[in-house]
């Protein structure tokens, strides 16, 4: 799922008790389904774990144990002897969805507001759409659906702001077609590698010396 919604916040919203505990029932609900989504996105991890636990249901917990370790086993295996098959399909997809929910998802709305890029009607405020994230190694590039009123220039001079909220070295706006803007969010320096120095002997052997 790669989209989300433009937000509409109702001000000067009471809940009751009943509007609580519904809300408390959505929060639980929306935990399991992406819970579920995780598994569906990750089966060579989910269809092993779902496998042990059906072989413990079955045959016991030592049998369901044993199996859960030799599907771990497995995927040290997999790890040491094709890391890069491993993190193409296990390491760097589980690294992106996690990256892109904890660094925008979870803190969009209100981020949004705190940059100033929120836009007050009357009892709502209307959020800016988050389109798709794509998550790189040093810049990570969010899509954005603008809302009607909003231009370009609204985000071009406040990325400063939005560099420094979604905690970035840096942030540049750009128009990628009608009513979208892509945010390129620098999270490291790609160009500051580790350079290892040869390992120098100050110490002169005095024979050579002489």
């Amino acid at each position: 799922m790669t989209t989300t919604r433009n937000v509409h916040i109702r001000k000067n919203q009471h809940l009751d008790v009943f509007d609580r505990l519904a809300l408390v029932l959505l929060n639980i609900l929306w935990g399991t389904g992406i819970s579920l989504w995780w598994l569906l996105l990750f089966p060579m991890i989910s269809a092993p774990l779902a496998l042990a636990v059906t072989v413990g249901v079955l045959w016991g917990w030592p049998v369901g144990l044993a199996t859960a370790g030799v599907f771990v086993t497995g995927l040290v295996l997999w790890r040491r002897l094709r890391p890069e098959m491993f993190d193409r399909w296990v390491t760097r997809r589980a690294r992106t969805r996690a990256l892109t929910w904890w660094r925008y998802r979870r803190c969009w709305v209100r981020l949004m507001t705190a940059c100033h890029l929120s836009i007050d009607r009357g009892d709502r405020t209307l959020i800016p759409r988050l389109l798709g994230v794509q998550i790189g190694a040093a810049t990570d590039r969010v899509r954005v659906r603008m809302l009607d009123g909003h231009c370009p220039a609204d985000f071009e001079n406040r990325v400063d702001h939005l560099a420094h909220a979604f905690g970035a070295l840096d942030c540049r706006a750009t128009i990628t077609g009608p009513g979208t803007i892509e945010l390129a969010f620098r999270h490291s320096d790609a160009l500051a590698a580790t350079v290892i120095l040869p390992r120098v002997d100050h110490w002169t052997n005095p024979k050579k010396a002489a």
